[in-house]
């Protein structure tokens, strides 16, 4: 028998995969986490420019910034609201469908993007205060962990079936459920966070880039304590995963070594009854042939044989010897130390 079959293999290296794939995940998302909580928290005002001057290299490499939006030049205007603006724009179509699922006997939903549009221009990071004449230039938004975007419009279609039509989504197992139209932007005027590296131009102009090192970039609509509470949790779920991926692999290794125990246990068991079932032929060799059961106690004699008990001679019917059937002149006892 195998000491680990091959599904028990097959189960601890793929939890033993896993198990690592999860912490290096967790590693990161924690290492980014940590990096945003020791990066400097920065609001845009006319403290900045002294601040990088006096910075190795006019740069700061990992930063938490806030400030407002404000467009760099011509704004984007919302096609579905006359007087929204923003700076980045995101038109998104999207069919749903019920898709008949034969194992279950139902209908379950998918969905398929069948546009998908993103548009941006430039723009700057100001302050709240309107005296503060500092601005920061935003550089690749789109480089972003995730886009700052909030939903401005949303319309679902409902398409119209006539009975031909329904009558073919039951036969093709596909229903068409409609289509969902949605309007993402980032306004101007919405209060930004943006983390990543704050450099000085030769200019003297300020720019939010990607981190040239290490880090990741972020641009949300809130704090940085909302792109750090993310992280965390995404760290702590990759943990969790981790975790559980190990003690499925402990947990197959432990079966396996605890069925190899007990099947060499089970082995050596027989082996172990070897010496008793000896030691009984041998008891039986030393009894009495009559009886069975008192040890041989005379000898006699002409013959000389050792074969019964005291008791077993004196109840012979006749003075012949059990073993050889030969006459017994006399009888010696048999005395053993």
């Amino acid at each position: 028998m195998e000491p680990v079959t091959p599904l028990e293999l097959l189960c601890l290296g793929s939890s033993l995969a896993f198990s690592g794939l999860c912490y290096y995940l967790y590693r990161r998302k924690a290492g980014v986490a940590a990096r945003v909580q020791e990066a400097p928290k920065l609001q845009v005002d006319d403290d900045l420019p002294a601040l990088l001057t006096a910075a190795q290299g006019r740069c700061l490499p990992y930063v938490a910034l806030e400030g407002i939006v404000l467009p760099a030049k011509a704004a984007l205007c919302s096609q579905y609201h006359g007087g929204m603006q923003g700076v980045i724009q995101k038109l998104l179509l999207k069919e749903h469908r019920l898709i008949w699922n034969s194992l279950a006997r139902s209908w379950t939903e998918s969905e398929r993007v069948l546009s998908e549009q993103v548009y941006t221009v430039p723009f700057l990071l100001a302050s709240p205060d309107a005296e503060a004449a500092t601005q920061v230039s935003v550089e690749s938004p789109l480089r972003a962990v995730c886009l700052p975007l909030e939903t401005v419009y949303e319309r679902f279609q409902q398409p119209a079936h006539g009975f031909r039509d329904l009558l073919g989504h039951y036969l093709s197992g596909e229903k068409p459920k409609g289509i969902l139209e949605t309007e993402e932007m980032l306004r101007v005027g919405a209060a930004l966070t943006g983390i990543g590296e704050l450099a000085l131009h030769p200019d003297g102009s300020l720019h939010l880039q990607p981190p040239a090192r290490e880090g990741e970039y972020f641009l949300c609509l809130g704090d940085w304590q909302a792109v750090l509470a993310e992280l965390e949790a995404a760290s702590g779920f990759w943990k969790g995963a981790a975790a559980l991926c190990a003690a499925l692999g402990l947990a197959v290794l432990l079966h396996a070594v605890c069925r190899a125990l007990r099947h060499a246990r089970l082995k050596r068991e027989p082996e172990d009854k070897e010496p008793e079932g000896e030691e009984e032929a041998e008891g039986l060799e030393e009894s009495c042939v009559v009886c069975l059961s008192r040890p041989r106690e005379c000898v006699l004699l002409g013959c000389g044989h050792i074969c019964c008990c005291f008791r077993c001679f004196q109840a012979l019917p006749t003075r012949l010897c059990p073993i050889c059937r030969g006459p017994i002149d006399r009888v010696v006892p048999l005395y053993q130390a």
